[in-house]
């Protein structure tokens, strides 16, 4: 029987019956993954807590037999990632970032750029903390590895040049110039908030630190890329929900 091993990033884990954990883990190569951990929650030897969500890790799992899950052999703990898990806002985004990608790449095999954006992304969470800049980055980066990043630089339907007030609409491609955008509706941005956004995705994919935005670049932008992102979401994505809640509660 021909075991395979990977690193890889759990996602979540949801408890079964009285001992046993079904695991949902990321990969490089094989992506989105699901694996039965027999007796997961009594064997502290095998497991221990590297099944807790968002954990650096490298697992080793059996062939599924017939139509069932494969069963985890072993995971070995490299990052349990600390940092973030004493910061309840830290820990609202790296939930927020799992499951945007979960939804995202789905069961795609072969993602090894998105597996190295969310471990840089967690990484950075565990060591920094929460900021707005970072989930923009995360979000407009996510957005470009799978292809759903929108025209930026010049209108998206006649491909002229944009004017200072961009219409931004990511049902019609993303920035559209005077002629072409609505006289209402879309997201407005100033031009130099499509500019930064365009000039972030020339800097390398896993670099967090030392990336500062203002605040008009992180409301523009932040709005402008919720809408580009909820196009390609089928569902409602719980994380988000809660990330609101603690952000506000944050807030006041």
């Amino acid at each position: 029987m021909q075991f395979q091993v990977s690193d890889a990033i759990i996602l979540r884990h949801i408890d079964y019956g009285e001992a046993d954990r079904v695991v949902t883990f990321f990969t490089p190569q094989q992506g989105r993954c699901k694996g039965f951990a027999r007796g997961a929650r009594n064997s502290r030897k095998r497991f221990g807590t590297a099944l807790e969500p968002f954990a650096q890790v490298r697992v080793h799992w059996s062939p599924a037999k017939g139509s069932g899950l494969p069963p985890l052999r072993e995971v070995e703990l490299i990052d349990l990632r600390v940092g973030l898990r004493s910061d309840l806002l830290s820990l609202a985004l790296a939930g927020y970032g799992c499951e945007l990608v979960e939804e995202l790449v789905g069961d795609d095999p072969g993602h090894p750029d998105i597996y190295q954006l969310l471990r840089a992304f967690l990484d950075h969470l565990a060591t920094a903390g929460p900021s707005p800049t970072a989930r923009l980055l995360f979000e407009l980066r996510l957005l470009h590895q799978i292809g759903y990043v929108p025209h930026l630089l010049h209108c998206a339907e006649c491909f002229g040049p944009l004017a200072d007030e961009v219409a931004f609409d990511p049902h019609r491609g993303g920035s559209l110039c005077g002629g072409c955008a609505p006289a209402a509706g879309g997201v407005r941005l100033g031009l130099t908030t499509v500019g930064s956004l365009a000039r972030l995705l020339r800097s390398p994919p896993e670099q967090f630190a030392g990336i500062n935005l203002g605040e008009r670049t992180l409301a523009e932008g932040g709005a402008a890329l919720a809408t580009a992102l909820n196009i390609h979401l089928s569902r409602p994505l719980r994380s988000l929900r809660f990330l609101r809640e603690i952000s506000r509660a944050f807030e006041g």
